[in-house]
């Protein structure tokens, strides 16, 4: 697929066939998740991979019973490690930036696939960190549900975006409104 209907296309998915995601598949989306660039190469993360039901629906409830999450093929339970930086301006919180490349290299290349994904990020981290056991010294970051979108045309070229005059200024910072 061309990378610019890829991104054009991406779209939060919702609402998911009961379909598994070949292991194939699935392989090359973590695949491109685990190439993501980050500071340093520190690569400060870590992807729980889940496809057990009664897991799937215990993070749903954790994610404030947002029920497409357990509905869903796989569940990515997405971590991420502090790691210090004293050379950027964001400093401890650079790994939440490292993780999310990551994470939008995830949902991208599972858009190539025609894999549908959403990020979540309205979560009680607690449950989910007993629940596989992750340790303190990672933060859960974003649970991502990856599935076959359940609607024919979930991939479409249809929402709103500011046009790039609004968002975008050369030489110097403007802002038109």
């Amino acid at each position: 697929m061309d990378f610019q209907e890829v991104i054009r296309t991406r779209r939060s998915i919702r609402r998911y066939r009961k379909q598994d995601i070949p292991d194939t598949v699935l392989t090359r989306i973590l695949e491109a998740v685990r190439v993501a660039p980050s500071g340093n190469n520190k690569q400060p993360w870590h992807f729980i991979v889940v496809r057990d039901c009664d897991k799937k629906e215990k993070i749903a409830q954790a994610c404030y019973e947002q029920s497409f999450v357990s509905q869903a093929a796989a569940v990515i339970v997405c971590c991420g490690q502090k790691y210090p930086n004293p050379y950027q301006p964001h400093a401890d919180s650079c790994y939440l930036i490292d993780v999310a490349i990551a994470v939008d290299h995830l949902i991208l290349a599972a858009r190539n696939e025609g894999v549908g994904s959403c990020w979540v990020g309205a979560f009680h981290p607690e449950p989910i960190r007993k629940l596989f056991h992750i340790p303190e010294s990672m933060q859960i970051i974003m649970v991502v549900p990856l599935g076959y979108p359940e609607e024919e045309q979930a991939f479409n070229d249809r929402t709103y975006r500011k046009p790039l005059a609004e968002i975008v200024s050369y030489d110097s910072y403007s802002q038109k409104t």
